[in-house]
């Protein structure tokens, strides 16, 4: 059937925008679910950075030039072991849950992006740009964050630094959309039984027929977020729930079996990890500090008192592993080798990896000094495979995986 000959031909026409579901109502339901939801997400992604503590060393700091946004990092905890696994598995779980709420949102108020003329007044273009603000910086945080988990790193520049600022322009503007807008969502949601709508641009003036109603949507957005949250959560855990993290980069079960049967971000192929260097005739340990230098073959280092720690592996990602058995040489025995007795200074550690981010790493003098971090050389009661970090590795509590250097070839103590 054609439109009739006066049906409004333009997205800035009110007429334009037929669907019956728009409103006040079913906008204020989805932008209370994204207040509570999106602040969870900022304050993870916040916590998440600090935990790479960025402010140790450049190795580290993947966004140079913070300024006064730097003003809360701190210097990260060991204590709970299980930390950095609970914040990012959050941050990343809901952020996917949170995408068909945030896409319904966008839906629900697109005629307002086309509303003609652009400002009205000075209190209109503010709100206009805080709007425009919102949608792009939303757009661009949910994009980069999926890309991130989905195929690496894929942008031009640091990922880190992209979302980090992105996030607080992002997050400035629905904070100021929000104060704008809570008092009238508050208004609508006291309606929830039974939905009374109000005026507003939002409400088309020529409807068309119903298909659903507004809560029969509802239910359609919770269930998209449900299906995404099935399909993803089970990252954060071993054995058969991996196998449900269907759109998750790491789903799909753990790689192979035994002790050393558990997940894994990159290879010892993909960090170009040459054997011959490996070798345990040949490789040496290199120890730097206050005394001078050692160099600890891996049969000297077995000599040593060695220690168990039982820790998880948590990723930038979103996955993460249970609590692993190893075992190895605390950093503040090594660090005793070199001059630093009861207090263990910061430590550069340096890989054999020759591919891919964090090649090189530093921890702080708490992170040294931590009972349970370890140099590790065993998991599970078996030697490292390759591909967790033979011949030696690094394991400290609820720190980012990243930072749990794999393939370590030297250890530099004292100031960064």
């Amino acid at each position: 059937m054609r439109d009739a000959p006066d049906a409004p031909r333009l997205p800035s026409s009110p007429g334009f925008w037929r669907s019956p579901l728009r409103g006040p109502w079913f906008t204020s339901v989805l932008g209370i679910v994204l207040l509570a939801g999106i602040t969870v997400l900022f304050v993870t992604g916040l916590v998440s950075y600090a935990a790479y503590n960025p402010d140790l060393a450049p190795v580290n700091d993947k966004t140079p030039d913070k300024g006064i946004l730097g003003f809360y990092l701190f210097a990260w905890p060991t204590d709970p072991h299980w930390l950095y696994r609970l914040n990012q598995g959050v941050h990343v779980t809901l952020g996917i849950t949170l995408i068909p709420v945030l896409l319904a949102k966008l839906w629900s108020v697109v005629p307002r992006l086309f509303a003609l003329p652009p400002a009205r007044s000075l209190a209109h273009a503010l709100e206009r740009i805080s709007l425009l603000l919102l949608v792009g910086g939303a757009l661009f945080e949910f994009v980069t964050g999926v890309l991130n988990i989905q195929l690496d790193y894929v942008f031009p520049g640091s990922f880190y630094a992209l979302h980090f600022y992105g996030a607080w322009v992002f997050f400035a503007a629905f904070v100021a959309h929000a104060l704008l807008k809570l008092p009238t969502a508050l208004r609508n949601l006291r309606h929830l039984r039974e939905p009374v709508e109000e005026k507003s641009d939002l409400v088309s003036p020529r409807p068309a027929e119903p298909t659903v109603s507004r809560r029969g949507a509802l239910w359609f957005v919770g269930g998209g977020s449900l299906l995404l949250f099935a399909t993803t959560a089970g990252q954060n855990f071993d054995g058969p729930l991996r196998r449900t993290a269907l759109l998750a980069p790491h789903g799909g079960g753990d790689p192979g079996s035994g002790p050393n049967g558990f997940q894994i971000n990159k290879t010892a192929a993909y960090a170009g990890i040459d054997a011959a260097r490996t070798v345990e005739d040949t490789w040496r340990l290199v120890v730097t500090g206050r005394t001078g230098t050692v160099r600890l073959s891996r049969a000297r280092l077995a000599e040593l008192p060695l220690h168990s720690a039982a820790l998880p592996i948590a990723c930038v990602e979103g996955w993460s592993t249970s609590d692993q058995w190893w075992r190895g040489v605390r950093l503040r025995d090594l660090a005793a080798l070199v001059g630093y007795g009861d207090d263990p200074p910061d430590v550069f550690v340096e890989s054999l990896q020759q591919r891919g981010a964090f090649r090189q790493a530093a921890l702080r003098a708490n992170q040294v000094a931590d009972p349970r971090s370890l140099l590790a050389l065993h998991v599970n009661g078996e030697p490292l495979s390759p591909d967790h970090g033979y011949p030696a590795r690094i394991i400290v509590p609820a720190a980012p995986g990243v930072l749990n250097t794999k393939w370590v070839a030297r250890l530099t103590f004292g100031d960064l």
